[in-house]
């Protein structure tokens, strides 16, 4: 399991994301800088123990009314071969040093363990606490048998991101503007759902991906 260290990060996630969140299609803020809190999601494990997943949800309240962004996210140790299209930014970290963050649906160990999310054969885990599952992320699948390794093509689009698999006739999507309340497609193959909280203290859920 994943080891959550308690320490500092300079910059931090939020700082990053702040300049990184505008260069993206599917981003609707303002004019102005945004104005992000996390608001929830969760991680997976990398097998190897080398690379940190976390599916962070950052809402900014820079616009007229909150917005709720799906960032998946890679920490590494050390760059990733031909992904520098990827970079979010490098962080100093207390703990482990430097760590460069990099858009998790370029990352085949994130696209690769999120497939075996959708499956079935592997848990979501608390996005802050080590060891401890987290119950609030759901999911389904009703299809053949998924690559136990996967690499994809990402394209960003208004609505999210499209993830093909290279190995698949499968086309996983990913929302990255969260509707509260929203449900899955019918057809759709498998699907995960995770849950946030609104500046308001609501709870609510939506799916995350959708394969």
């Amino acid at each position: 399991m994943a080891l959550i260290h308690r320490t500092t990060l300079k910059p931090t996630k939020l700082e990053l994301l702040t300049t990184w969140l505008p260069t993206r299609p599917w981003y609707e803020g303002g004019t102005g800088a945004p104005e992000l809190t996390k608001a929830g999601g969760f991680r997976l494990d990398d097998p190897e123990g080398e690379v940190g997943i976390e599916f962070m949800v950052a809402i900014d309240t820079s616009g007229p009314h909150p917005a709720s962004y799906l960032v998946p996210l890679t920490y590494r140790g050390a760059p990733l071969d031909g992904a520098d299209h990827a970079l979010v930014g490098t962080m100093e970290h207390g703990v482990l040093g430097k760590r460069w963050a990099y858009d998790g649906c370029h990352d085949p160990v994130l696209v690769t363990q999120l497939l075996a999310l959708i499956e079935g054969r592997v848990q979501a885990q608390a996005q802050s606490i080590s060891d401890t599952p987290d119950r609030e992320v759901t999911r389904s699948y009703t299809g053949p048998a998924l690559p136990s390794t996967a690499t994809a093509t990402a394209t960003d689009d208004q609505d999210g991101t499209e993830l093909r698999l290279t190995d698949s006739t499968a086309v996983l999507r990913l929302h990255r503007r969260l509707r509260p309340g929203a449900e899955a497609p019918e057809g759709a193959l498998g699907h995960i759902t995770g849950a946030w909280e609104l500046p308001d203290g609501t709870r609510v859920r939506a799916p995350f991906a959708v394969l």
